[in-house]
C-alpha cells in the first residue's frame, strides 16, 4: 500500500470511529468536515444540507471558514453546491484557470478561490446535501485523487446522519441586526503594532443566541466592544439595524449604547454603595421607556432583594442583578463578557437560566465565553482563531442550561 492509500485508509477509520462514536448527528457531521478538511488540508470546507421540508434550497450546517455564510443559500442546481446536489455527481473545479464560479465567489467574498470540490452525500432512499472544500494550503490544487477522497467520505458523512437522526428541519433565523464586514482592530505598543482582528465578516440576527469561543487573545472580547459600541474598528466597517456606525462620534456611539444594548460582565460592575434598586434606577433613568424596577428585578427572582446592597448578594444574586440591569433598559441585544466565568457551577446554572428566559422573550444575546459546554445552549457558535472567524455551527436542537455538565 502506497503512502496516499495508506492516509485514505486512516482517514476512513478516523471519519469512521467519529460516525460510531458521535452521540448526536451535529457532533457526527461536525467531526467528520473537521476530518476532511484536516486531511486534505483545505483551507475552507462547509456542509450543505438540504432543506426539504422547508424552502427547499441547500443551506450550510457547519463550516471552517472566515466568513460566516449563515445567511447563504443554493438553489438546486445553483452554483457548484446546487449542481453537485441536483446531478448527485461530484462538481471538481480542481483549478480555476479563468475566474471560478460566481456563485461559489459571491459566498465567500474577499477570498481568492482557486481550487474547489463539491460531492453529495446520500443514503439509498434521500438526498440529503453536499459537502465542499476549498482552497488546497500553500497554493496548491487539488487533485482527482482528494476528489475520489471526498466522495468515498461524502458516503460515510451520509452514513452518520442515517445512523444518526435522518433529516432535521434547517435552522430559521431572524431579521439580520448587525452586520461586521472586514472588520480589524490595531493597537500600538511603542513600536510594535498588535493586531487582535484581522478581518472578521460575520452577522447577528435579531433574536438568537450568538456565542463567540476562542482561546484568549483571540479577538473575542475586543469584537464585542466593537459592536457594543465600546471601541471602534481601526478598518472595515460595522452597521446596526441598516445604521452604518463605522465613523460614528463618540455622542453618536453613546447614544447607540445607551438606547440599543445592555451589558453583562464577569465582575458584574455594580455600585457598591447603591441597593439594588437603585442600581437598576441609575440605569433606569438615561432611557425612555424603561422597564419598571420591580418588574426587571422579578424577571430574575430577585423582587425580595431589592433593598440589599452588593455586599449582601451572592456572586450568583450581583450577577442576576447585573442581568435585570441590562434588561431594565428593554434592549435589543445584549452583550455578555464571560458572565459566568466568576461562577460556581450550580450558580452558573441559575445565571444560565435567567438568560434562557431572557432569549425566550425575542431579545438577541450574544455571549463571549470559554466554556465550550454554555456553546451548546446557543443557535449558532462562532469560533475565532488568530482574529479571524475559524469555525462556525449551526445548534439546530440548542439545550437547556439543567443539561450542561462541566
Amino acid at each position: 500500500m502506497d503512502a496516499t492509500s495508506l492516509a485514505t485508509f486512516r482517514t476512513l477509520g478516523d471519519i469512521n470511529k467519529t460516525v460510531s462514536q458521535a452521540t448526536s448527528l451535529d457532533e457526527a457531521l461536525k467531526g467528520c468536515l473537521q476530518i476532511i478538511q484536516s486531511n486534505l488540508h483545505a483551507e475552507m470546507a462547509v456542509i450543505w444540507y438540504y432543506d426539504a421540508e422547508g424552502d427547499k434550497r441547500l443551506h450550510p450546517e457547519f463550516w471552517v471558514a472566515p466568513n460566516d455564510l449563515t445567511s447563504v443559500s443554493h438553489a438546486v442546481g445553483e452554483g457548484a453546491v446546487g449542481r453537485a446536489y441536483q446531478t448527485q455527481a461530484a462538481v471538481r473545479s480542481l483549478w480555476f484557470e479563468s475566474s471560478p464560479d460566481p456563485v461559489t465567489q459571491e459566498d465567500f467574498v474577499g477570498v481568492e478561490i482557486r481550487s474547489a470540490i463539491c460531492a453529495p452525500f446520500s443514503s439509498y432512499q434521500v438526498d440529503y446535501g453536499v459537502v465542499q472544500v476549498i482552497n488546497k494550503e500553500g497554493g496548491e490544487r487539488f487533485t482527482d485523487d482528494d476528489a475520489d477522497v471526498i466522495e468515498i467520505m461524502s458516503m460515510l458523512v451520509a452514513q452518520a446522519v442515517t445512523e444518526n437522526e435522518g433529516r432535521f428541519e434547517t435552522w430559521k433565523h431572524g431579521d439580520t441586526i448587525m452586520e461586521i464586514r472586514g472588520v480589524t482592530r490595531e493597537f500600538q505598543n511603542g513600536d510594535t503594532v498588535a493586531k487582535i482582528l484581522r478581518g472578521v465578516n460575520m452577522d447577528v440576527y435579531e433574536g438568537e443566541f450568538l456565542v463567540l469561543l476562542g482561546e484568549s487573545g483571540c479577538g473575542k472580547s475586543t469584537l464585542l466592544n466593537i459592536i457594543g459600541g465600546m471601541d471602534k474598528a481601526s478598518s472595515g466597517t460595522f452597521s446596526y439595524m441598516g445604521r452604518d456606525l463605522s465613523h460614528a462620534s463618540q455622542a453618536e456611539l453613546t447614544d447607540y449604547r445607551r438606547h440599543n444594548i445592555g451589558f453583562i460582565f464577569q465582575s458584574y460592575n455594580l455600585m457598591p454603595n447603591l441597593t439594588a434598586y437603585q442600581n437598576l434606577a441609575l440605569i433606569a433613568d438615561l432611557v425612555d421607556d424603561p422597564m419598571p424596577i420591580d418588574e426587571a428585578l422579578k424577571s430574575v427572582g430577585l423582587e425580595a432583594r431589592a433593598k440589599s446592597y452588593p455586599s449582601r448578594l451572592s456572586g450568583g444574586q450581583q450577577q442576576r442583578v447585573s442581568i435585570a440591569r441590562a434588561l431594565v433598559k428593554r434592549p435589543k441585544v445584549i452583550l455578555a463578557d464571560e458572565p459566568t466565568a466568576a461562577l460556581d457551577y450550580t450558580t452558573s446554572i441559575e445565571v444560565l437560566e435567567t438568560l434562557a428566559k431572557v432569549i425566550e422573550q425575542g431579545t438577541t444575546l450574544v455571549m463571549v465565553t470559554h466554556n465550550e459546554e454554555i456553546a451548546r445552549m446557543a443557535n449558532r457558535v462562532i469560533r475565532l482563531r488568530n482574529g479571524q472567524l475559524h469555525e462556525v455551527t449551526v445548534n439546530r436542537y440548542p439545550v437547556q442550561p439543567t443539561d450542561l455538565v462541566w
